[in-house]
């Protein structure tokens, strides 16, 4: 959470880049990233600097000694004037990236920012953008995190392909569902901006800080160092998250919000993950693939079936990538690992060969634990498509499957999302929790049948028998019991008499009216 006086600051400056005439909300991120990147390298090469003074060991430098090197370093331009600033930036600050490659701990972050280009016309606008970065507070993980995240928010269009941005309280609630661990390996396979794994970190930090690892700043937000996550630091740092996307531009913007949550050495990857395999790219993680998978895919679109990965095929055979999508999750997921993946509705009712399909192996093959029933609203303003979230283990066989219907998120479901009261996602939760123990001590089905028996409730469990007699539908509306309540009404002479009675009413008062003219 951030502080308002970050807010307004951030809102300001944003309002100058539309003025200043970039209206594309991802083109003011991107600018605001190589701005940002600048700085951090300063600021890397600072602590390198002062840690050299301390113990008198050289170290690698990312900028030459001498004057000219020094000059692309952000704290030695950024005091130029508007017009000597742009073309400084622009000719000489930018290009430098690409030669940064991996030094400094950025990951692949550099390489990504090889493209990068000012578009910043106004004078005035790059400015104050660059006064904004030099005020942030980016020595404080957290807090910079957030700051991204708080420019990720505004968003607001929709991509092509059935790209849109997951709303973060719903990847909060996935990442709560999946409980990752920081000895696992985190996987989103079209990543887009990075959001399940930025909010997968904060996850971790959440649940692993001491109380003196928490503090709240001057608005009572609270902040978590994740101080308990200190001997898996080199994991996380470099082998836990996973990302691949076809976007260049998704690949940088989520390198940084990845570097800006304290993970620079994220595996942040171009790849069509419909197209090539895991395997054949990454032979080193043929026998160990991924822990947890958390994704909200691509719901809408087809694909050639010569251009699709043959392993994905053998378990679905289809074009349709919200489909191909779930198998290359079960094939990229290694046997016991868990994923909490969003999908269209029409994946759990879809009567097509491949439909039906896709939902047997789920049940029949692995184990398909949980069914959540989104509100059609929770994509406005991108989409009002309904979805749902499958929960799943890869192996073993299904025998009961918990659904939950959740009717309100906390937020209204139309274009304006405006926060409310109404929220089911904390039951949802704790019901899912409920679930979980219960498979945990392995109780019986009586037991669980008295913990979640009940249809019409918004919680329930179905045995695999009643799914697989409805031709493996996964829709919640087929189980969901609802209970009518019976209304007595008058009789229908009784209420003709009333009407007969109300339109005399209505003539009496037409005459009234037609005397007063």
């Amino acid at each position: 959470m951030l502080t308002g006086a970050i807010r307004q600051q951030i809102d300001a400056l944003w309002e100058k880049f539309w003025t200043g005439g970039i209206t594309n909300p991802l083109t003011v991120i991107e600018q605001i990233s190589y701005l940002t990147f600048a700085r951090m390298l300063d600021m890397q090469e600072t602590l390198a600097e002062r840690a050299a003074a301390r113990s008198g060991k050289p170290f690698e430098r990312l900028f030459p000694e001498d004057a000219d090197g020094q000059m692309l370093r952000w704290s030695h331009f950024r005091h130029l004037p508007g017009a000597e600033l742009a073309g400084h930036l622009k000719q000489r600050v930018f290009p430098y990236f690409g030669q940064i490659g991996n030094k400094g701990g950025f990951g692949r972050l550099g390489a990504y920012m090889q493209s990068a280009d000012l578009a910043i016309q106004n004078e005035s606008v790059l400015v104050s953008a660059v006064e904004l970065i030099e005020s942030l507070p980016l020595d404080k993980s957290d807090v910079k995190g957030d700051i991204y995240e708080y420019l990720l928010s505004k968003l607001t269009t929709a991509g092509i392909n059935g790209q849109f941005r997951t709303p973060r309280h719903i990847i909060d609630f996935m990442v709560e569902m999946a409980e990752p661990k920081p000895t696992e390996t985190v996987c989103d396979p079209a990543c887009g901006t990075a959001g399940f794994l930025a909010r997968t970190m904060e996850f971790l930090n959440r649940t692993h800080s001491s109380p003196e690892g928490i503090w709240q700043d001057e608005d009572g937000n609270q902040h978590y160092s994740g101080d308990r996550l200190e001997a898996h630091r080199a994991h996380i740092a470099s082998e836990m998250f996973w990302g691949f996307d076809f976007d260049t531009t998704m690949l940088r913007v989520s390198s940084m919000n990845m570097l800006l949550h304290g993970v620079g050495g994220a595996n942040i990857l171009y790849q069509d993950s419909l197209n090539k395999s895991i395997r054949e790219k990454f032979p080193a993680q043929a026998d160990s693939f991924f822990d947890v998978v958390l994704a909200n895919p691509p719901f809408k679109g087809s694909l050639d079936e010569a251009n699709v990965n043959p392993e994905v095929l053998s378990v679905v055979k289809t074009k349709k990538t919200e489909l191909l999508f779930v198998a290359h999750i079960l094939n990229i997921l290694k046997i016991g690992g868990r994923a909490a993946v969003i999908v269209p509705d029409g994946v759990l009712f879809g009567s097509s060969k491949a439909h039906q399909q896709l939902r047997q192996t789920l049940l029949e093959h692995n184990q398909l634990e949980g069914v959540v029933s989104l509100p059609s609203g929770v994509f406005k303003p991108y989409a009002g498509v309904s979805t749902a979230i499958l929960l799943f283990n890869k192996g073993g066989s299904s025998d009961q499957v918990w659904f939950y219907n959740v009717e309100a998120d906390g937020y209204s479901l139309d274009d304006k999302r405006s926060p409310v009261a109404a929220n089911d996602l904390p039951k949802a939760l704790a019901s899912w929790q409920q679930f979980k123990k219960l498979r945990a001590k392995n109780a019986d089905k009586e037991a669980m049948l008295a913990a979640f028996g009940d249809r019409t409730q918004a919680a329930f469990v179905v045995d695999k028998a009643d799914i697989v007699s409805q031709k493996y539908d996964l829709s919640i509306n087929r189980y969901q019991e609802v209970v009518y309540e019976q209304v007595q009404y008058a009789p229908p002479h009784e209420i003709l008499a009333e009407l007969k009675a109300l339109e005399q009413e209505i003539l009496a008062d037409l005459d009234e009216l037609e005397r007063m003219l």
